[in-house]
């Protein structure tokens, strides 16, 4: 295809020699340091995973190959009915078609250049203009300055994927030649393309999946902690006598909704690092009374309900570090709850810190099932549960010790859990001293 003054035009395969390929046909046409340059990008391009970045990689290395002073990225959505401006790129401001932008595609050129399977070149979008009057993606290029317009479609195994926008303020820059050079990336662009959107829907998905958790289980919470209140005032004879029987139905009720808010806790807290909105506010403390005895105090009522023993073992009377005090709060009460929950009736706990010069390391020990030393590999990865018949009776999220795992990582320290299946179980942590 020869530049032409035509206003629109398509590239047609069958233009070419009879036997002769495309890529043939491109390599004919370009130096040898065209050549290199393309293969380089094709090198480069096959290696990046951010979208944005591999535009801009694009439109930086092609200028010597294509001429470009605007690039823009579009994806179909709505079945295909609609695309979507994903992100632009140009060296002139400002921009009247930007981000976010869309187009209706049936009925437009846009559908045609699929079905043609084939690049579309506008060469005088001015003239292109008064015969497309209502064409509002037109009038915008025009505002811009654009002149001439390069459409290409990117496929992956012959789906289609993305519209690539090439765009010069100057007529009649688009060919053969141009064309056949964006063929030459065009299978390297459509995979890394594809790869990278993909990734960031799945991201962009987990994160307002994370946000709806978030907001369901606070929502929830605050009410079920209101029903907890309120049930054990009335257990406990605040508000006047009550029947036994009564009391027993409204104890029950108590149960049944503190464990909802232990499981909307829970979700709270995965919803809260998952997302990144968790805060990190390391801060120098005496870990023992700011951490441990604050902990027991929250599991404490559990514990003396299964009349369980506890235990202390701490080689210092005070210990201090600097950690996010409410953050590893969530994994101390975790641990003890797990002991509680899992352990013995009438059994034992013991809780071991030990501190020496580079760390300090908690253990809670529990009398109890145990586990099997081949289910330890399912422990600390999220919704997963041991499945022992004795730990399974007992409701959980599987997502306290993953949790737990987590705000250790971020203080870089080491979580781990041992056990002698029927007998005990120990889930331990170690901090380090050092900032």
């Amino acid at each position: 295809m020869k530049r032409t003054n035509s206003p629109l035009s398509y590239y047609e395969p069958a233009a070419l020699s009879p036997g002769v390929s495309i890529e043939t046909a491109a390599l004919k046409a370009l130096t040898r340091d065209e050549k290199n340059q393309i293969e380089f990008i094709n090198q480069k391009i096959a290696s990046m995973d951010n979208l944005k970045e591999t535009m801009e990689f694009l439109f930086n290395e092609t200028q010597s190959l294509l001429p470009c002073d605007r690039i823009g990225m579009g994806f179909f959505e709505e079945d295909g009915r609609r695309v979507r401006l994903y992100h632009v790129i140009a060296n002139y401001e400002p921009l009247v078609i930007s981000s976010g932008y869309t187009a209706d595609v049936r009925g437009s050129s846009l559908e045609q250049i699929f079905q043609k399977e084939t690049p579309r070149i506008i060469n005088d979008i001015e003239e292109y203009g008064r015969k497309h009057p209502h064409s509002e993606s037109t009038a915008f290029l025009l505002k811009e300055g654009v002149r001439s317009n390069m459409t290409c479609p990117l496929k992956v195994e012959g789906r289609p994927v993305a519209l690539l926008f090439r765009s010069s303020r100057k007529k009649n820059v688009y060919g053969e030649k141009e064309i056949l050079i964006h063929l030459l990336i065009s299978e390297r662009l459509s995979q890394a393309v594809e790869k990278a959107y993909r990734i960031e829907q799945l991201s962009s998905a987990i994160n307002s999946y994370m946000e709806m958790l978030s907001f369901v289980t606070h929502e929830l919470k605050s009410p079920l902690d209101s029903i907890i209140t309120m049930g054990k005032t009335m257990t406990g004879g605040y508000l006047g006598d009550v029947p036994e029987k009564q009391r027993n139905y409204v104890d029950r009720m108590v149960k049944k909704a503190e464990y909802l808010s232990s499981i909307a806790n829970d979700y709270l807290n995965l919803a809260r690092f998952e997302s990144g909105t968790a805060r990190f506010n390391p801060a120098e403390c005496e870990f023992i009374t700011e951490v441990i005895e604050e902990s027991l105090d929250i599991v404490m009522p559990q514990l003396q309900a299964k009349a369980m023993v506890l235990k202390k073992s701490f080689s210092h009377e005070k210990m201090h570090l600097s950690c996010d005090i409410n953050q590893v709060k969530i994994v101390m009460v975790n641990l003890l709850s797990n002991a509680v929950k899992y352990g013995k009736e009438k059994g034992s706990i013991k809780i071991t810190i030990q501190k020496d010069a580079e760390t300090l390391s908690v253990s809670v020990w529990n009398e109890g099932p145990g586990f099997p030393k081949e289910q330890k590999i399912r422990l600390f990865q999220k919704f997963s549960r041991i499945e022992s018949k004795e730990l399974m009776m007992q409701k959980g999220s599987g997502i306290g010790l993953y949790t737990s795992w987590k705000i250790i990582q971020l203080h870089n320290g080491s979580i781990w859990a041992d056990s002698q299946e029927s007998s005990w179980a120990e889930f331990s942590f170690s901090l380090p001293l050092k900032k």
